[in-house]
C-alpha cells in the first residue's frame, strides 16, 4: 500500500476487499430501508445490523468503537449523526430517520448511510433528503485524479446553501481503508485558509454531506454521543464510499 501525504493509496485487490465490504452495508442498508414505517421500535434496526453482519461473516464496524455501543448509527429528524437505536424510539408518520453502518471485512472497512422517510414526510422534509443525496453525488463527480480534495467540499456547500439550507461543519467525512477513519479529511465546506490536497488515483474517500433545514449549528446530548442541531430542526445524511480511479470515481457503496 503506497502512501501520499500521509494518505493511503489502494492498489485493486484493497479496492476489491473494499467494494466487497460496502456492498455488504449497501445490502443491509437496503433491508433497512424496507422495514421503515410508522409503529416500529428503532432497535430493530440495530437487530437487523448484526444479523446480517452474523450471517455474511462480517465485524460491525462500529460496535464498540471508541466506546460506540451499537453496531448501527439511527438519527431521528433532528439527530444528525451517532444516535442510539432504542426500544422506546417508535418511528411515527413524518419522521425521518437516519442511518449510518460499516462492516469490516478482510481487514477492509466498508461505510455509507441514508436518510429514509417513515410514512409521508413534509415537503420540506422531502426536498432537505431531495437536496443532501444530490449534493452528495455532485460532490462525487469531482472526485477524480487532479482536482483538488476541496473540489469535492465547494461542489457540496455551493449546492446546498444554494437552497437556502445549512452544512454541518462539525462533523465530516474522511479516508478509508483498513481503518474507519484514515487520512484525509473531507468537510462539506470549504475551510478559510486552508489549501486542499491534490486528488490521485488509489484514495477511497468516505464522502458524507449532513445538511441541516436551519443553523449548522450542533449540540451533543447527555449520551456523550448522539448529535443533534441546536436549533432541533431536522437534518439529513447520505454517505458513500468512493475511490478514486484514472477512469473516475467509482462508488463502493451500492448493491449489486
Amino acid at each position: 500500500m503506497k502512501k501520499f501525504r500521509g494518505i493511503f493509496l489502494k492498489n485493486e485487490k484493497e479496492i476489491g476487499l473494499m467494494r466487497e465490504a460496502n456492498r455488504i452495508v449497501s445490502l443491509i442498508l437496503d433491508e433497512l430501508g424496507e422495514n421503515v414505517k410508522p409503529g416500529v421500535p428503532t432497535m430493530l434496526f440495530e437487530e437487523i445490523c448484526r444479523a446480517r453482519c452474523e450471517e455474511h461473516g462480517v465485524r460491525p464496524a462500529f460496535l464498540g468503537y471508541q466506546g460506540f455501543p451499537f453496531a448501527l448509527c439511527c438519527s431521528v429528524n433532528e439527530e444528525i449523526v451517532h444516535g442510539f437505536p432504542s426500544r422506546e424510539r417508535i418511528l411515527v408518520e413524518g419522521d425521518i430517520v437516519s442511518f449510518d453502518m460499516g462492516v469490516v471485512y478482510e481487514g477492509f472497512f466498508g461505510d455509507s448511510a441514508r436518510t429514509c422517510a417513515v410514512g409521508t414526510v413534509s415537503a420540506e422534509a422531502r426536498k432537505l433528503m431531495d437536496i443532501t443525496r444530490e449534493s452528495l453525488n455532485i460532490g462525487i463527480e469531482q472526485a477524480v485524479p487532479g482536482n483538488n480534495l476541496y473540489d469535492i467540499s465547494a461542489a457540496i456547500q455551493s449546492y446546498v446553501e444554494g437552497f437556502g439550507f445549512g452544512i454541518v461543519r462539525r462533523f465530516v467525512g474522511h479516508g478509508i481503508g483498513s481503518h474507519l477513519h484514515e487520512k484525509p479529511e473531507i468537510p462539506n465546506f470549504v475551510p478559510k485558509g486552508m489549501a486542499g490536497i491534490p486528488l490521485k488515483a488509489g484514495m477511497v474517500l468516505a464522502i458524507e454531506p449532513m445538511v441541516t433545514v436551519g443553523s449548522h449549528e450542533v449540540e451533543v446530548l447527555e449520551d456523550k454521543w448522539t448529535a443533534v442541531t441546536k436549533d432541533r430542526k431536522l437534518s439529513a445524511h447520505f454517505e458513500h464510499t468512493v475511490a478514486i480511479t484514472s477512469d473516475g470515481p467509482r462508488i463502493l457503496s451500492l448493491s449489486d
